[in-house]
């Protein structure tokens, strides 16, 4: 197992005319409650605080995306609501394209229910909205968006056709394809396979593999287990970092030690600013650097969008 601890190398300053990250996925309202404790089955707990902000794993990736300085546009759907309404302004605000959010005036915009502990750990409950109704044919008419895309990321929290037809229609144009495994479920192994860079969390791989993934070693372990040929694996540690599988040994990235307040976002920070470097044309390591680095620093806030940091921040903290 090699260790890698170098600092992140960041994006010039400056007009980038490298294309753009398409970010294919969910947008959510998040519903967020901080409390003393996560409630077993049946309890209640008093909390301490509400607040509603935006999120979904898509738009996180994009908005953390495009606070590193990449182009991000953004296909997904949300409903003809005020949480529909928030969403959209975030993602325009953060200066993702909007062009191909849908609004659907059928189906309620996604929305996601949030406990938060006091050492940062929480429980989520999601109900889709219209994120189960994005289908192919939103992708595919996004002709301009697709003209423009250097990488392609997603997540599973659309339905997995739409995501299918999606992954090959990347890999027929010769894209990258970042595959957030999130929320895991069973994906056809042709799928998988022309998938570009496949990012999960520990959990997500022991769920995957059936395999105890509680280590560094253990989690180079899955993703050699998961790997098909040519793909990079990433499983994320959280506080221990990350192990990158390519080709040969197993790297670790270490992350930095930052106070925990809400790790929510922390894996949608980590692929958005994979997919920023990659858009960028940082190495393999340097992109996992890079999003290591904006991971943890989105721990140190409450929410998902409010806490993914900016490029400033990343420089500022990013020795690993």
């Amino acid at each position: 197992m090699v260790v890698c601890r170098a600092m992140p190398i960041l994006p010039p300053e400056g007009h980038d005319d490298r294309g753009r990250v398409l970010v294919i996925g969910s947008l959510n309202a998040d519903l967020v409650m901080q409390a003393p404790r996560l409630p077993r089955a049946g309890e209640t707990v008093l909390g301490a605080s509400f607040r509603v902000v935006a999120g979904g794993k898509g738009a996180n990736q994009a908005v953390a995306a495009a606070r590193l300085g990449a182009r991000v546009a953004m296909i997904g759907r949300v409903g003809d609501d005020a949480f529909g309404a928030l969403v959209r302004g975030e993602l325009t605000h953060a200066g993702v394209d909007i062009v191909y959010v849908r609004v659907d005036p059928e189906s309620p915009t996604g929305t996601a229910q949030i406990v938060v502990d006091i050492d940062g750990q929480n429980a989520i409950v999601v109900a889709s909205g219209a994120n189960a109704r994005l289908d192919v044919r939103d992708v595919m008419h996004a002709a301009a968006a697709w003209e423009e895309a250097v990488v392609v990321v997603l997540q599973l929290e659309i339905p997995l056709v739409t995501t299918a037809a999606t992954i090959a229609a990347a890999a027929g144009r010769g894209l990258p394809i970042v595959l957030n495994l999130a929320p895991v479920q069973p994906v056809p192994a042709d799928l998988l396979r022309a998938v570009t860079w496949l990012v999960l969390n520990e959990i997500e791989a022991e769920q995957l593999t059936g395999q105890p993934v509680r280590s560094v070693t253990e989690a180079g372990s899955a993703a050699a287990a998961i790997r098909h040929p040519g793909q990079r694996v990433v499983v994320t540690l959280g506080s221990a970092g990350a192990v990158l599988v390519h080709d040969g040994t197993p790297l670790h990235f270490a992350a930095p030690s930052v106070h925990a307040v809400d790790t929510t976002a922390a894996g949608d920070a980590f692929v958005g600013a994979l997919a920023a470097g990659l858009q960028r044309r940082l190495s393999d390591a340097d992109a996992v650097r890079l999003a290591i680095v904006a991971g943890s620093l989105a721990c140190t806030k409450l929410g998902a969008i409010p806490s993914l940091p900016t490029a400033a921040e990343v420089e500022a903290h990013g020795v690993a």
